[in-house]
């Protein structure tokens, strides 16, 4: 039945702004209370209204689920209070002036916690107000002041944690949008909370003291008030006012007791979505424990001069509880394990049907994967300081500035397969490189000349292959003075990742990111770009043109001179290796200044003239990439390149191979994996600025 079919002029908004009004009518009945004189009757029900408020504030904090559920407490709580100093005032003002005409002055509500609760007696009343300030003020405020202080600080020291953990969950899927922006409310609520709790306390601790003064101050007042005004002997001012002042004391103590104790409840709950009941009986209903104490309960009970009824009573009733705990959990584990194999059941029938498949089901390979074993997932979790992340993307920003194209994003995943420190690196879901590294140590690489050995983990680099070895952290300083290169863990996988990637760049290329090169130059040379595709070429030329370039070494940046060659020759011919040659050659200056620097002079190793007339006739006869090369001869080819690569090498230079535009493409394919720093260039590729010098002559 509801509310607006009997009060019809009521609407659910007008009811909703009327319950609003209760906290502004709260705290000027308080003002009212203050300044204005009350009578008794109105004090009774005012301090009715305190106990019960102070009750119900105690209940909500102990069936509510979490702290954060009563939101709202430290506000309460500093009404409470409020409403309760100035039910003191009021009630101070009453028993001073009214005091002299009896016990009931000053209401009911005094004069029963005045003369029944303490039976009349002042002294005892005394005491026991006393008893209950110390209990309040001691005891449970100081103690739940001190946690609220802890918990807050703690919560406030923890909120950028737990804000870079949903951050965390966020970039790496586990959660969505909405769902990071509902945690990152909570924790703010969370601390907000803790931080009010901290001062709420205080109010508390504040009531507890003016409890004190108020006590002195109302049977001093009432003493001399009683005596020279009102002409009372000494012990009857003492009887009146002090039982009217104990029993005002005690009317408000009470309340203020009941919040004491709801503000510890609330600081020292566990910020979790359960019943306080259900935490005390799940962690205090411990069968074993319960029989002990019923055993112990048991032999006292029966030591003679005991009270033997009382602890043996408290024995049978502890292990009867013991019992029933017992029987309660087996037929709850009993349920829950019902329940689990009928939704086991459930799962295999509907794994048992017969499911169509569609496109979703197909699983594509990623273009650049890594994975991980368990003990590497700190690298990748920002909540752990992992800053493996941030590392992979400044690799593929700096290769993407260096290749002239966007290179893919590596998606990462854990794989408990590997073992826990190794990982592997893949293209196109082929494993192109692993390693096995330690992320709570840091590898210090032996770059050629160092002075000393380290004690740790021997290993080799995995980019590169140097000899290294694992140290702790402690040890890094001592590493770099021995001539030692330290990096961490984080590093040494960014770098073997980038080194892959440098290796294999022609395969991160493919249509979709030609197609965008070609679309952002047509935004500054529309003209240049237009009917290129496929009027001139058609796209998968241009690619397999670009992927020619990328795999000996020569970046796409250049897109406006590679475009212009292309739409220059393309009408000529259409194979890729001779646009790639002529793309090359214009290209020439960008190639060897990558090589040489701004130096006029190109030391060379060259191909004897003998040698260079040998391999155009096999090249004839073979008529493929050099494949008709008699084995002998590249065998003791290579062997001799390989030799003059190196003495360039340790001379500072990049070792160049000088060769005819004939022989270029072949020689290059063939030392691309034996001799990987050897670059391979043709005569027409030299500018005419450059210089060239000989430094050997293979086949002579």
């Amino acid at each position: 039945m509801q509310l607006s079919a009997h009060f019809p002029q009521f609407n659910k908004g007008q009811l909703s702004n009327l319950a609003g009004l209760g906290t502004p009518l709260l705290v000027m009945a308080a003002l009212g209370m203050v300044i204005l004189p009350m009578p008794a009757f109105l004090l009774d029900i005012l301090f009715s209204f305190n106990i019960a408020l102070s009750l119900v504030v105690l209940l909500i904090t102990v069936y509510t689920l979490k702290p954060l559920d009563f939101g709202s407490f430290p506000t309460v709580l500093l009404i409470a209070t409020i409403l309760r100093l100035a039910l003191n005032v009021a009630s101070t003002r009453v028993v001073l002036l009214e005091g002299h005409k009896g016990p009931d002055a000053a209401g009911k509500v005094i004069e029963a916690f005045g003369s029944v609760v303490i039976g009349g007696n002042y002294a005892v009343g005394l005491v026991v107000f006393l008893i209950l300030i110390i209990i309040n003020f001691v005891v449970v405020t100081k103690g739940a002041g001190r946690i609220s202080e802890v918990t807050a600080r703690f919560t406030l020291d923890a909120m950028p944690g737990k804000q870079m953990a949903i951050d965390a969950d966020l970039n790496a899927g586990f959660i969505t949008q909405e769902q990071a922006r509902d945690r990152r409310a909570e924790v703010t609520s969370e601390a907000d909370f803790y931080g009010s709790m901290d001062g709420a306390s205080k109010f508390v601790k504040g009531d507890a003291i003016a409890g004190i003064l108020i006590l002195f101050i109302n049977i001093i007042g009432g003493l001399i008030i009683g005596m020279v005004q009102h002409d009372l002997s000494f012990d009857q001012a003492v009887e009146i006012y002090t039982l009217l002042t104990i029993g005002d004391g005690l009317v408000a103590q009470i309340p203020g007791l009941l919040l004491s104790v709801a503000t510890a409840i609330a600081v020292t709950r566990q910020n979790t979505s359960q019943d306080m009941g259900e935490q005390v009986s799940d962690q205090l209903g411990q069968s074993k424990s319960l029989y002990i104490a019923a055993g112990v309960m048991f032999v006292m009970g029966i030591i003679p001069g005991m009270p033997h009824v009382s602890f043996l009573l408290f024995a049978v009733f502890i292990a009867s509880g013991a019992y029933l705990m017992d029987f309660i959990k087996k037929n709850k584990a009993q349920v829950v394990e019902k329940d689990q194999a009928e939704l086991d059941q459930q799962t295999k029938q509907k794994e048992a049907e017969v499911k169509e498949l569609s496109w979703d089901d197909v699983n594509h390979v990623d273009v650049i994967g890594l994975e991980v074993g368990y003990r590497l997932i700190p690298l990748v979790d920002k909540a752990q300081g992992g800053e493996l992340l941030s590392r992979i993307k400044g690799v593929r920003k700096k290769l993407s500035q260096e290749f002239g194209f966007l290179v893919p994003a590596v998606h990462i995943r854990d794989n408990l397969d590997l073992d826990p420190n190794t990982y592997q690196i893949s293209l196109m879901g082929v494993t192109v490189g692993e390693a096995e590294i330690r992320h709570d140590h840091e590898l210090a690489i032996n770059p050629g000349q160092v002075f000393g050995k380290l004690e740790g983990i021997p290993t080799k680099d995995p980019a590169f292959g140097l000899e290294a070895v694992w140290i702790t952290q402690n040890q890094r300083e001592h590493a770099q003075s021995l001539g030692y290169t330290v990096v961490d863990a984080a590093t040494v996988l960014a770098t073997h990742l980038s080194q892959i990637l440098t290796n294999n760049a022609a395969q991160l290329l493919g249509h979709e990111e030609v197609q965008n090169l070609l679309d952002i130059l047509g935004k500054s040379y529309p003209k240049l770009v237009e009917g290129l595709v496929p009027d001139i070429l058609p796209l998968s030329t241009i690619v397999k043109v670009l992927q020619n370039l990328m795999n000996e070494g020569v970046a796409v940046r250049d897109m406006r001179s590679i475009v212009q060659t292309l739409v220059e020759y393309g009408p000529k011919s259409q194979d890729p290796e001779v646009l790639t040659a002529a793309v090359r050659i214009t290209l020439r200056k960008f190639i060897i200044q990558d090589i040489v620097g701004a130096a006029q002079e190109i030391p060379v190793i060259t191909l004897a003239p003998e040698l260079e007339q040998m391999l155009h006739q096999s090249m004839q006869m073979a008529g493929d990439d050099g494949a008709g090369i008699e084995p002998g001869l590249a065998e003791r080819l290579q062997k001799s390149l390989a030799d003059g690569a190196q003495q360039q090498e340790l001379d500072g230079h990049i070792p160049v191979l000088l060769t005819s535009g004939i022989l270029r493409t072949v020689l290059a394919k063939f030392v691309k994996y034996t001799i990987p720093s050897l670059r391979v260039i043709s005569y027409q590729e030299i500018p005419d600025d450059k210089q060239i010098k000989i430094v050997s002559v293979v086949g002579q």
